[in-house]
């Protein structure tokens, strides 16, 4: 399309670099919003790429412009984040050294589907076996998985990324990708038990809640609808028009068995999710020495059962606090305040403890376990 468009005046300049005013503010933003306009998307500054979100889906993606940007010089084509990937993988591989591609900005700016399309690039241009096809597939699927558990809607953005995420592939001597690596940090555990009016919970609990099994659900001891669930009700926004909970529920479901989570894994994995919706929905009142008390034992009761921890010990743990010295243990009472903040505290912890299990195991399936030839044809 851009090759047809040949007024500068109208598109733009695709390199920074040569726009004659380049130091300036004003001309940098007027020949973004130029090429924004026709729907061109991606501008260099050299060797980076500056790309703005079209809130919309362009016919810029796919295998067709896969195979136009494979193996092409970098500054042949119009720019294109598929440029940018292809051109990393070449160097580093004629280089035979590590290489990263950083993606930066601020929420809503594009970043999680800037790497799935990055992977998605590798996953078709990258030399491959029937054994290394599955490791294609697995950091393919790793992208639903993890947005399920760590990415919600917030006031700019139906899909953010709530933790921040270093992810590596690692490729073999011929440019196979023979496995892969997640550094997951700073989870925003705090949404967990608060959202802000517009915003919603992570993905994961109404994809359990509105496409979960009618089976699954009577085993989880829960019900058909988010607003019967104090954490999913904060932001008052249960349902976003451009997300069906459903399919992707049935998305997560296949990529879980695709990484290799054992039918076991995935039930545990489920009951720890609901365990959770059971504890917001535990209320404590004030009992006739002011201090707190439960008022629902069926919450207490499910939160039991999935997390298989004696009733009377939940409860006495979200009623009190201990208190050690060196030569005895002392066990306050809660006021009801204080056994609130207690019970978002626990919650938090479990759903925090639960996301860097589901990181470390998708983690296990990208482990490279292609054996490593010597010259001699011995095996390592």
């Amino acid at each position: 399309m851009e090759a047809s468009l040949t007024a500068r005046d109208r598109v733009g300049i695709q390199d920074f670099v040569l726009l004659d005013a380049y130091t300036s503010e004003t001309a940098f933003l007027d020949n973004l919003r130029k090429r924004f306009h026709e729907n061109l998307i991606y501008t260099y500054i050299g060797t980076l790429l500056v790309s703005v979100n079209p809130y919309k889906e362009l016919d810029v993606f796919g295998q067709k412009q896969m195979d136009i940007y494979m193996g092409v010089n970098f500054f042949e084509l119009p720019p294109h984040i598929y440029a940018l990937a292809d051109n990393a993988f070449r160097t580093m591989l004629s280089e035979f050294n590590n290489h990263f591609i950083l993606i930066s900005g601020e929420s809503g700016s594009g970043k999680t589907e800037a790497s799935k399309k990055i992977l998605q690039f590798y996953a078709v241009s990258c030399p491959s076996t029937a054994l290394l096809c599955n490791i294609r597939d697995r950091l393919l699927l790793s992208n639903p998985v993890l947005e399920a558990f760590g990415n919600a809607k917030t006031l700019k953005n139906d899909n953010s990324s709530r933790f921040g995420k270093y992810m590596d592939i690692q490729f073999d001597h011929q440019g196979r990708a023979v496995g892969g690596h997640i550094l997951s940090y700073l989870l925003e555990k705090s949404r967990v038990v608060h959202q802000n009016h517009g915003e919603r919970n992570f993905h994961i609990f109404y994809q359990l809640v509105q496409g979960g099994e009618e089976e699954l659900l009577r085993w989880l001891g829960l019900e058909r609808d988010c607003q019967a669930y104090a954490y999913l009700m904060q932001g008052n926004c249960p349902r976003v028009s451009s997300i069906n909970d459903k399919s992707d529920w049935r998305t997560v479901r296949n990529a879980l068995s695709v990484i290799e989570f054992s039918d076991n894994d995935i039930e545990n994995l489920f009951a720890i999710i609901a365990s959770v919706l059971h504890l917001g929905n535990i209320t404590f009142e004030a009992g006739p020495q002011g201090y707190a008390a439960l008022n629902n034992c069926q919450q207490i009761h499910w939160v039991s059962k999935l997390l298989g921890v004696p009733a009377p010990v939940l409860q006495h743990g979200l009623t009190h606090k201990k208190i050690q010295t060196k030569t005895e243990e002392v066990h306050s009472p809660f006021s009801v305040e204080h056994a609130v903040f207690a019970r978002d505290a626990l919650s938090k912890a479990v759903y925090g403890r639960t996301f860097n299990w589901v990181v470390n195991k998708v983690n296990e399936s990208l482990a490279n376990k292609v054996p490593v030839v010597s010259k001699q044809g011995t095996s390592h």
